[in-house]
């Protein structure tokens, strides 16, 4: 394809490509276009380099580069973030996806990671352990972007979030410094990054705390007619309010999948599942989760133990990338009657078969660790409330967007101020702020220290207030 981002003096980049180990691409050159695409086909977007990195003094030399000449930064990692930030018109993308080193400390239970790291390559290398760390329920999602933004996933409600593992990290600063930050080192960095994204630089190298999971679980999906929806949700509501930590259960509106457990005329029809993770011992989980198994009459029911590596790649498939997806969430409390009744009724208005609603069962030790422990705040919630539109007609974008607009201002009388920043698109600075709250002018005032030129804005941006 025709390219037209605006060119970088080669001389420039010359003098860069001698001091950088990784490749470098700019428009034209082979493999430009693939370095560029990212999960959300909705960004289509043409920076006029790409660094991809080899090493943490590519990251430095690359930073420094964006500084010297002015240019739009981007980070790249994983490249799964719905919101598209990954990638900039223009400018230069720091690509860190080569950089994959995964180490496990067995003795110690903690795993240093690289932030080219996908969540499969890291349940890889410490489930060979027996060790896991709470990080997402997508294999293909990245690591670095997930913590930076708190992460959660089937383990957060037994060992809490993302970053509550997170013991240390290296980070590359806006003026190419490299710092350490940890409980006892650069503490105000180490309390902003947790949470606060990619506002403050851009991450290296992540220490984690690992846990004793696997290598199987009990888990999978419950699937359930849709007309029974409206039972199902308030008996997941009440089921729910009392499980243990080590039980963590959402609830989807979505489509039957065409497999042959389930019977061939219900292909691809709306159904509602229970979908779930039970991390302790699995004859215990086998007790804790039978009233959930009994319940109504399922279509299929295909909870049981399972390796949980195989449970973090459950739903890869029906998001791998290539298609478009516009994200709209909030966090909520146990919804009420009337506001099941609101989901269900707009559920029938499901646009694609791929576009689904998620219930995501937070609370258990998310909510045991003080608001401002964190950049994140928002842990008294009790779930995360998601419309997910996915569809692959650009004609259609407006009507998607619109349904997922739609649908969740009908939910916002029902949910609560905060929001997950992990799960914003491109909705402004009013946004940014709900996510964190009482806690955002902190953040602000970190910026002006770590950031305030605001090279780093190409995320959910906390502005520099100098």
């Amino acid at each position: 394809m025709a390219v037209h981002a605006p060119p970088v003096d080669d001389n420039a980049v010359s003098d860069l490509q001698k001091q950088f180990r990784g490749t470098l691409l700019r428009p034209n050159d082979d493999g430009y276009d693939e370095a560029r695409t990212i999960w959300n086909a909705m960004i289509d977007r043409e920076p006029a380099l790409i660094a991809q990195c080899a090493s943490v003094t590519d990251v430095i030399a690359s930073v420094n580069f964006a500084t010297e000449h002015g240019l739009t930064l981007a980070v790249k990692g994983g490249g799964h973030n719905a919101a598209g930030n990954a990638v900039c018109d223009g400018g230069l993308v720091i690509d860190l996806s080569r950089m994959k080193s995964v180490r496990v400390k067995p003795e110690t239970r903690t795993v240093r990671v690289e932030p080219g790291v996908l969540l499969g390559e890291l349940d890889h290398e410490t489930q060979a352990f027996g060790l896991a760390t709470p990080a997402g329920i997508v294999s293909t999602t990245g690591v670095a972007g997930l913590t930076l933004g708190g992460g959660w996933g089937w383990l957060s409600r037994s060992y809490g979030l993302t970053i509550d593992n997170l013991r240390s990290a290296d980070i590359v600063t806006a003026d190419g410094e490299l710092l350490h930050a940890s409980e006892d080192e650069n503490e105000d960095l180490f309390w902003g990054i947790r949470g606060g994204g990619g506002n403050f630089g851009i991450v290296t190298s992540f220490e984690f705390d690992c846990h004793k999971v696997g290598p199987e679980v009990l888990g999978g999906p419950i699937f359930h007619p849709f007309e029974d929806a409206t039972d199902l949700l308030r008996f997941h509501r009440e089921f729910t309010s009392e499980a243990p930590d080590e039980l963590c259960c959402y609830v989807a509106i979505t489509a039957a999948p065409l497999e042959p457990f389930i019977p061939e005329e219900l292909h691809g029809t709306t159904v509602v599942a229970f979908i779930m993770c039970y991390s302790g011992p699995i004859e215990e989980g086998e007790q804790v989760v039978e009233p959930l198994r009994e319940f109504g009459d399922p279509i299929a029911d295909l909870v049981g133990p399972m390796p949980f590596t195989g449970l973090q790649q459950l739903f890869d498939e029906d998001l791998k990338a290539g298609a478009r997806n516009y994200w709209k969430t909030q966090l909520v409390e146990p919804l009420s009657d009337e506001a099941i009744d609101i989901v269900v009724d707009r559920a029938r208005t499901r646009p694609t078969p791929s576009s689904d609603i998620v219930l995501e069962h937070l609370g258990g030790a998310i909510a045991r660790v003080s608001p401002d422990t964190t950049a994140f705040r928002h842990r008294d919630a009790a779930f995360s409330f998601n419309v997910f539109p996915r569809w692959t007609d650009p004609e259609k974008d407006e009507a998607h967007i619109s349904w997922a607009q739609e649908f969740m201002d009908a939910i916002a009388p029902f949910a609560s101020d905060g929001v997950a920043v992990n799960f914003l698109s491109q909705e402004g600075d009013e946004r940014v702020k709900a996510a964190y709250g009482a806690n955002y002018e902190r953040l602000a005032t970190l910026k002006n220290e770590y950031d305030p030129e605001n090279l780093f804005q190409m995320n959910q941006n906390i502005e520099p207030s100098i």
